[in-house]
């Protein structure tokens, strides 16, 4: 099967000599189109009359959407770079373009790189059981299963409406971590109102989640970069704030934000996002449009995940939330297996022992055991709020500093110290 090419690289003065090179040779390719820019490359995948597009380095307005949207079109992309140029290079990687080849390559490289990526894209789509993996948010590369020395952990916290305490668990988690002598990021990625940056007394105007999600889209971002635009709280400790505004929702692009974390993995051994609760189907999956997607987000951060922990209230009507909710992440991404956490534990609400109690009903319910049991601490978290610190500075003896200074130790794989454990057990026992 002869592949059809679009073209997309305007300017470069070895575009003529190369598009005729392809046209002529018999590799099993030919142009069909030559776009001038990113919007007519758009156009014309949507029309389905190509396989492939070649583009360089170079071209005007390329984005990751640009990419993800020839990608969810059955598009398969290759770049071309300057000779030398690995800025280049790296910029088209972090934009998902996997086939990138120096501009004076072979013709017969070039034609075999374009077959090898419909290829490849072809073998991908078959392998999908849910059609949503095809799109933008979804469709990013499998990660190897062998994870490179000093690739970090990433924790998703996440959960159904109301107040369950996603937001203090999320900063209690990574503060811990960070005081166990893990270097840990906290960011931010609720897009219907995220809180972080006022529980920690940060301004919450700073460019932040969206700042990043901007350079990742133009292939600008690096850990470097991410330093720069994440508040350095204490030496082990970064935050990356979300939007200032929930109306700003459409800057958190899916692609944009798997490729943040990636670059968080880089910088830190441990990041812990705070995400939204909404897993429902956005107008893009709905309908045939390429509308941004408000849950994209939170999906792409949930897929992404080493670990997602599913944080419940501990009276009926949470858990009764929690259930449902995790009947629609099943549904949603099958392969995501949460970490149960019960939240704002307390006798009252439930009767009898509200630990086992919950315990029984969230396993018939839902299948799955309770991981953690956080006790309610209503003092000590109004007094971190109204200071905008965190529990270990406000009430560092407190019951449920102490629960999630544990999770932290074992989320992040590090031992707890003996000191702490026999403090526990003292606080377990006055309780």
């Amino acid at each position: 099967m002869v592949v059809q090419v679009f073209t997309a690289v305007t300017g470069a003065p070895w575009e003529s000599a190369l598009v005729g090179a392809l046209d002529r040779s018999d590799h099993g390719v030919t142009v069909v189109r030559r776009c001038v820019d990113v919007s007519e490359l758009l156009a014309a995948a949507a029309t389905g009359t190509g396989q492939a597009a070649l583009l360089s380095a170079e071209l005007r307005r390329l984005d990751g959407d640009a990419v993800a949207r020839l990608t969810a079109a059955g598009v398969a992309v290759v770049g071309l770079v300057e000779p030398g140029d690995d800025r280049a290079t790296e910029r088209l990687r972090q934009l998902g373009v996997l086939h990138v080849l120096p501009a004076d390559a072979e013709t017969e490289v070039i034609a075999q790189a374009l077959r090898e990526a419909v290829a490849g894209a072809s073998g991908a789509l078959h392998d999908v059981a849910d059609p949503r993996a095809a799109l933008p948010a979804l469709g990013v590369p499998p990660l190897a299963a062998d994870r490179p020395v000093g690739r970090g952990r990433l924790i998703a916290v996440w959960g159904p409406t109301g107040a369950p305490g996603r937001t203090t668990v999320a900063v209690g988690l990574a503060d811990e971590a960070a005081r166990l002598g893990v270097s840990s990021l906290l960011v931010d990625a609720d897009v219907y109102g995220g809180v972080v940056a006022q529980v920690l007394g940060l301004l919450d105007d700073s460019p932040g989640l969206a700042g990043a999600a901007r350079q990742a889209s133009t292939g600008a971002l690096d850990p470097e970069a991410l330093v720069r635009l994440a508040w350095t709280v204490r030496p082990q400790l970064r935050v990356l704030t979300g939007p200032a505004r929930a109306d700003r929702w459409p800057e958190l692009r899916p692609r944009a934000v798997t490729t943040v974390l990636e670059e968080a993995r880089r910088l830190a051994e441990l990041t812990v996002v705070d995400c939204a609760f909404n897993l429902e189907d956005d107008e893009e999956l709905s309908f045939d449009t390429a509308a941004p997607r408000r849950n994209g987000a939170t999906l792409a951060v949930l897929e992404a995940a080493d670990t997602v922990l599913c944080v419940s209230g501990a009276d009926p009507v949470a858990l009764q939330r929690s259930v449902r909710a995790l009947d629609d992440l099943r549904e949603v991404l099958p392969g995501v297996e949460p970490v149960l956490v019960v939240n704002q534990l307390r006798r009252g609400p439930v009767p009898g022992d509200p630990r086992r109690e919950i315990a029984a009903a969230m396993e018939r319910f839902s299948g799955r055991e309770v991981a953690f049991f956080l006790p309610s601490d209503r003092r000590a978290t109004d007094a971190a709020l109204a200071a905008g610190r965190t529990l270990a500075e406000v009430a560092p003896g407190c019951a449920l500093r102490a629960e999630l200074r544990t999770m932290a130790a074992s989320l992040a794989e590090v031992p707890e110290p003996a000191s702490d454990r026999r403090g526990l057990r003292k606080i377990r026992r006055a309780g």
